[in-house]
């Protein structure tokens, strides 16, 4: 490797018929080209389908009543039932292993009719009644103020917590946002807060125009009593939501008097679940990206292997003079492992270069023209670019192999003969 009449002859040989030597380089350049691009564009999508998920914590489930099917303990099929605070104090206490059990309500919508008035503006938005719990669920950024607390809990207060949409809404610029009052469904209420949901996409906008306010003032307020409409549950990190999901369910059918087979009388969804799932067909993308760009490369490799031969066979002469002059079979075939070597990872390196730009290129595109839904941030690690060198080496290594091997099975005497 070290020795400079090698590299000498590599580059002599090389550069010896040079259009030859770029045709055979370029099915390298671009099967390794094909390789980080398609690692890059799935990690890509994978980014922007997970960020779909937003911050919320992957280890979690949304639990609903709906209409029964089955009539159970004298009670009707076609019950329409809800969930009650003591229910709450039920799974805590039955459900060791959940973090955080979250009761709420929710009242109106972005997309519906005008509920929130403050003075002369008027707006619709989504109002949702939560405990203190659920900031740790759907992490946000709170950007003045604060989020509900225990104590407004305990007092009945009626405060609220609202989205950068409702501020944009219902306030003018650079007006004071903090301690006025908006009135939601004819009921005052004090904004105490102001937030935004980060690495949201999707419901980015219903994210914004979303208020907050404490569980007990929602109920107080809007005639809900100790009413629950649904449940949001996160396991302890140690713990699979989904593995207790079922003991979860019969303690509840239990409770409200759901016959124990009613699948349809409490709707859930299991956002850890859906997150593995979206987890398990990334990696089988993965899979088939390696899968794919090795393809590629190998159509490469095999024409640098190819043209090695020709080299060989052009140099047949030169060989038996070496080999006469008492060159050892394995100093031939290093000569000629080197040669493919060396142009197969010159070749790969570029490859590895223009994808970089490609990608880069990628990336500087959704910065400057906003993000694409279900797709950010197209990028390889580090790992992938050591895998990518690893394969060039084993690669070069092969299409070295079989013309290292031909150069050295032919005798001195009869290279020698060969015009």
């Amino acid at each position: 490797m070290f020795n400079r009449d090698r590299w000498d002859e590599i580059l002599e040989a090389l550069n010896a018929n040079k259009f030859r030597t770029l045709l055979s380089a370029f099915g390298v350049f671009w099967g390794i080209t094909i390789l980080v691009l398609l690692l890059a564009l799935t990690n890509g999508l994978k980014n922007g389908v997970t960020a779909g998920f937003g911050n919320f914590a992957t280890n979690s489930m949304f639990v609903w009543t709906q209409q029964t099917s089955k009539p159970y303990k004298g009670l009707p099929k076609g019950r329409r039932f809800n969930f009650k605070l003591d229910d709450v104090a039920a799974l805590k206490n039955d459900f060791p292993q959940l973090k955080y059990v979250s009761p709420r309500n929710q009242l109106g919508g972005y997309s519906g009719a005008n509920n929130v008035v403050r003075g002369t503006k008027t707006g619709a938005f989504q109002v949702n009644g939560d405990y203190p719990e659920f900031i740790n669920q759907q992490p946000m950024d709170i950007l003045q103020g604060r989020f509900v607390s225990y104590s407004d809990i305990n007092a009945n207060r009626k405060v609220c917590v609202i989205g950068t949409g409702v501020v944009n809404g219902m306030y003018d610029k650079g007006e004071e946002v903090l301690g006025t009052y908006i009135k939601i469904n004819g009921v005052n209420f004090m904004v105490i807060g102001t937030f935004k949901v980060s690495n949201s996409q999707g419901d980015k906008e219903e994210d914004a125009n979303t208020i907050f306010v404490p569980f007990t003032a929602f109920g107080q307020a809007f005639n809900f009593a100790d009413n629950v409409g649904w449940l949001a549950l996160t396991a302890h990190d140690g713990t699979s939501i989904t593995t207790i999901k079922p003991q979860i369910m019969e303690s509840l059918k239990n409770r409200r008097k759901v016959h124990p087979e009613d699948d349809r009388a409490i709707g859930n969804f299991d956002l850890s679940e859906a997150f593995g799932r979206v987890n398990g067909l990334f990696s089988i993308l993965g899979l088939v990206g390696y899968f794919v760009g090795a393809l590629v490369l190998m159509s490469g490799i095999i024409g640098i292997s190819n043209i090695m031969l020709i080299v060989v066979k052009e140099r047949t002469k030169e060989i038996g003079v070496r080999r006469a002059l008492g060159a050892s079979p394995w100093t031939i075939k290093s000569q000629i492992l080197q040669e493919s070597l060396i142009l197969t990872i010159l070749s790969g390196m570029v490859g590895i270069t223009f994808a970089a730009g490609v990608i880069w290129a990628l990336n500087y595109a959704l910065d400057a023209n906003g993000p694409v839904e279900n797709f950010a941030n197209p990028s390889v690690s580090m790992s992938v670019v050591i895998t990518a060198l690893f394969i060039l080496v084993v690669s070069g290594l092969l299409a070295g192999l079989i013309p290292a091997n031909s150069a050295t099975k032919m005798k001195p005497v009869d290279a020698l003969r060969i015009d």
